[in-house]
């Protein structure tokens, strides 16, 4: 993974305003994205992870307040007009959805959905970028390319039309790819499908990655870093292994218990995390968690939100108790 920052965050915020007051959705998050990795973004529904992305290339309805500063190749996207947004989204920045069957038009075939892009940013005439288009098709593993060109989305099984997404969003050759749930709406043997070819098409063009997912179980084979997201904060960031070896913060804990273990028998339940996310119009005044924490070791808690600090290199976490998990069972 290079050093290279090609997507820099700070102090990211975003509220809809509602009846009962503004709906803090997003509340200061910051992160860097280097060039060739993958970093994945996880949390509850509900925890601002995918509005936080969609934030970055203007993709939010005209009442959402947006704040902070995202810098990409020297520009400020939050600044940037809509014409220069048009220009970055597609091209520099792609995103593939969670539900591919809303996200492709039902009414154009696939050959016009994959080269709009090309004959957009690139200005290809029409018959090099149904050639192009062909090319994409099986890159990302779909069979009959040039049949396929001509069906419509409903002819297509949900894998084909996730993979259709993917040959979208690679059309320009971006070099940031976002991945919003890509896989939630599909079967196990499908999604394992696409996360190798995400996992591939990223070693070959060196893209970097974020991929939003709820799913941990899906993060441990794939990505580098990873951001844990409650009621619209980072509440934990570290690399990929330190997070699974020495998760810190309570609710990064209760989700990695919340995983189905592989040969637990049939009657043994899954562990569940107390309680429902925060109404992001009443935000609690301290710890977003606090009020389904099982921890509490800290008065401040439920008093002050506490700083997302470095407990270890590369590891940041967001809560007053910095004990270990180790730690604490020995203390108990």
């Amino acid at each position: 993974m290079s050093t290279e920052v090609v997507l820099s965050v700070r102090d990211l915020t975003v509220s809809f305003p509602t009846r009962r007051g503004p709906a803090e959705v997003v509340n200061g998050i910051s992160y860097d994205l280097h060039r060739g990795e993958t970093l994945a973004i996880v949390g509850e529904s509900g925890s601002g992870k995918s509005v936080s992305v969609m934030a970055l290339l203007g993709l939010l309805p005209d009442s959402a307040r947006v704040g902070g500063n995202v810098r990409f190749a020297g520009d400020d996207l939050l600044a940037a007009s809509e014409e220069a947004l048009r220009r970055v989204r597609g091209n520099d920045i792609a995103m593939v959805f969670q539900d591919p069957m809303t996200s492709l038009n039902p009414v154009l075939t696939v050959g016009r959905q994959v080269t709009e892009g090309l004959e957009l940013h690139l200005g290809m005439d029409g018959r090099a970028a149904r050639a192009r288009a062909v090319e994409l098709l099986d890159l990302v593993g779909i069979p009959l390319a040039e049949r396929r060109l001509d069906e419509y989305p409903h002819q297509l099984s949900g894998g084909m039309r996730q993979r259709v997404m993917i040959a979208m969003a690679l059309a320009c050759d971006p070099v940031v790819l976002v991945a919003d749930e890509a896989t939630t709406a599909l079967d196990v043997t499908i999604q394992a499908q696409i996360v190798d070819l995400v996992g591939r098409l990223q070693d070959d063009l060196g893209m970097a990655v974020i991929w939003i997912t709820h799913d941990l179980g899906v993060v441990a084979g794939i990505a580098d870093r990873v951001l844990v997201m409650y009621g619209g904060q980072v509440v934990e960031e570290a690399d990929v292994d330190a997070l699974y070896d020495t998760p810190d913060h309570p609710y990064t804990r209760g989700l990695l218990a919340s995983l189905p273990v592989i040969g637990a028998g049939a009657r043994e339940r899954l562990t569940a995390i107390p309680g429902l996310p925060p109404d992001p119009v009443e935000l609690p005044a301290g710890c977003a968690f606090w009020p389904r924490c099982t921890v509490r070791a800290d008065p401040r808690c439920a008093t002050e939100r506490p700083p997302l600090r470095q407990i270890a290199l590369g590891h940041r976490v967001a809560t007053w108790d910095h004990e270990s998990a180790a730690t604490r069972e020995v203390a108990t």
